[in-house]
């Protein structure tokens, strides 16, 4: 009888290692060869004959060389973020299967956020996601919400789950959903008599498109004369006096009793909050966790100090509304 062999498996030209991919992302994120052997405690030229050794097997250019150092291309970006969501994984799926054993999810989880968000919205969801799971070390960065804002964090890997300003479907390659919807409002000095009158005081990260809409089709709203960096500013400015804002219902939690919150009406604009991950780590145990809890929150945070709430009831719509569904 003839006998057949199994050829024993070998490893493609284009197969990466592990140490291969963070050499990769440790050279994207220091800008340099040098610098990234100083992070992983090798040489520079080793670096530097690995990345070639990357390069050769992707058939691409990944960096630009100069004196500048090392410059990811398109395709090194590209390259740099799939390297960190696979070297995520890998730890993901470490941590789980020792879950599977003890019961107890450990590890990182890496959460991106806006400011007003990162503020209000986390902590509480946080300390709930602490009792239930102690082990989950959770490592928040705060980042601005302008262009892809979260979600270009959650994108190229560097962080897990992203809350993200939110309206219709999440951008093209993650997955989420919506958490709550908060009403704008129009905030002045207290007492102020005239606040309608005064500049308007706006920060760059203020307004998405259906708010540009309606921003647009308020005349009494003139062009912002002062700019600041962000909402925590705008208040500390209209507070002295300075100017009106019209702000979003978070960034107005735990107002000063300097300003003064005064309701825009039945047609006054909402900014949708949500989440956003990737596919792969929408799988898995603690963006799971972190979601439920997210969503378990309800209403969201009470929003001190608005008088938003009585006057959005009358109208039927609550200061922040669930935009949940069920898991």
């Amino acid at each position: 009888m003839k006998r057949t062999h199994r050829r024993r498996w070998e490893p493609r030209v284009t197969d990466l290692a592990p140490q291969e991919l963070r050499i990769l992302v440790a050279v994207a994120d220091e800008g340099g060869f040098s610098a990234a052997g100083v992070r992983l405690g090798t040489s520079q030229s080793a670096v530097s004959h690995a990345v070639r050794g990357i390069e050769k097997k992707l058939g691409a250019v990944l960096f630009e060389r100069g004196r500048f150092g090392a410059r990811p291309t398109p395709a090194g970006e590209r390259a740099a973020a799939h390297a960190r969501r696979v070297l995520r994984m890998l730890a993901v799926l470490a941590a789980e299967v020792r879950a599977s054993g003890s019961g107890r999810l450990t590890g990182p989880l890496r959460v991106a956020a806006f400011r007003s968000a990162a503020l209000y919205l986390l902590p509480p969801a946080l300390e709930r996601l602490a009792a239930q799971h102690p082990g989950i070390e959770v490592e928040v960065t705060v980042v601005r919400e302008l262009g892809a804002g979260t979600a270009a964090e959650v994108a190229a890997g560097r962080a897990d789950l992203g809350i993200a300003a939110l309206t219709g479907a999440p951008p093209s390659g993650l997955v989420g959903g919506p958490l709550l919807e908060e009403p704008y409002a129009l905030v002045h000095p207290a007492g102020h008599p005239d606040p309608r009158g005064l500049p308007l005081v706006d920060w760059a990260e203020n307004c998405g498109s259906h708010t540009r809409e309606w921003w647009a089709a308020q005349d009494w709203l003139p062009p912002a004369t002062v700019r600041a960096e962000d909402d925590g500013a705008v208040l500390s400015m209209v507070g002295s006096g300075l100017g009106m804002a019209v702000m979003p219902a978070l960034s107005l939690t735990g107002a000063p009793p300097s300003v003064e919150i005064s309701d825009l009406g039945p047609d006054r604009p909402y900014r949708g909050v949500g989440y956003v991950t990737t596919p792969e780590l929408a799988t898995t145990d603690a963006v799971r966790a972190l979601i439920r809890v997210l969503r378990s929150l309800g209403r969201g945070p009470a929003l001190t100090r608005t008088r938003v709430g009585a006057a959005q009831s009358r109208s039927g719509r609550p200061a922040v509304s669930d935009s949940r569904k069920s898991e």
